[in-house]
């Protein structure tokens, strides 16, 4: 796992072998921070990773100087590998959650954030009800951007709020944007 950019840049991280999570690929995950660097000022966001995995999204929005972080992941083993990352870059900004991604939209009412990131499981029963979920709840703030990884075989385009999708190689991105002349 590479960190590409921000005060961790170019920093590298064994991911163990018997990981099960797929991370995005440096490549995808290199495009899509350039797209969002044209529409995100990192600087001091509330950011959100779901289905954190390996943790390398979450690691890289902190790296380009996100106020604080909270990761999501389920499997205990990834969450291990994330906590340990963390304490490595010697960060206070992430705050890790180790259970249910679902469980954790449902109960994060009095939460929001400024950008979210998801990249669920591609077989997952639910992933289609993400969008939705994030969106009712008003997890996302006003002029806020969510991102959801997922395979071409998923459509979120007629979805309020889709602004556009990217694709990089087998992976796929979905970005919706909520912004004040929308909410109104």
């Amino acid at each position: 796992m590479r960190i590409i950019s921000g005060i961790y840049g170019h920093r590298r991280f064994s991911v163990p072998s018997s990981f099960k999570a797929r991370p995005t690929t440096d490549f995808a995950k290199e495009n899509l921070f350039n797209v969002l660097s044209n529409l995100i000022d990192w600087e001091g966001m509330d950011a959100l990773d779901l289905f954190a995995g390996t943790g390398s999204i979450s690691f890289e929005m902190l790296s380009r100087g996100c106020r604080s972080v909270t990761a999501v992941e389920q499997n205990r083993a990834h969450a291990d590998f994330i906590r340990k990352v963390g304490r490595e870059l010697k960060t206070d900004a992430l705050s890790l959650i180790c259970g249910d991604a679902f469980r954790f939209l449902d109960t994060a009412k009095e939460k929001s954030f400024d950008f979210i990131f998801a990249d669920p499981p591609y077989s997952l029963d639910s992933l289609r009800d993400i969008p939705r979920i994030i969106i009712e709840k008003k997890i996302l703030r006003e002029d806020g951007i969510f991102v959801m990884e997922h395979s071409r075989d998923h459509d979120f385009s007629g979805l309020p709020f889709f602004s556009r999708r990217r694709v990089y190689g087998a992976v796929n991105f979905s970005i919706f944007i909520i912004t004040a002349q929308t909410v109104a």
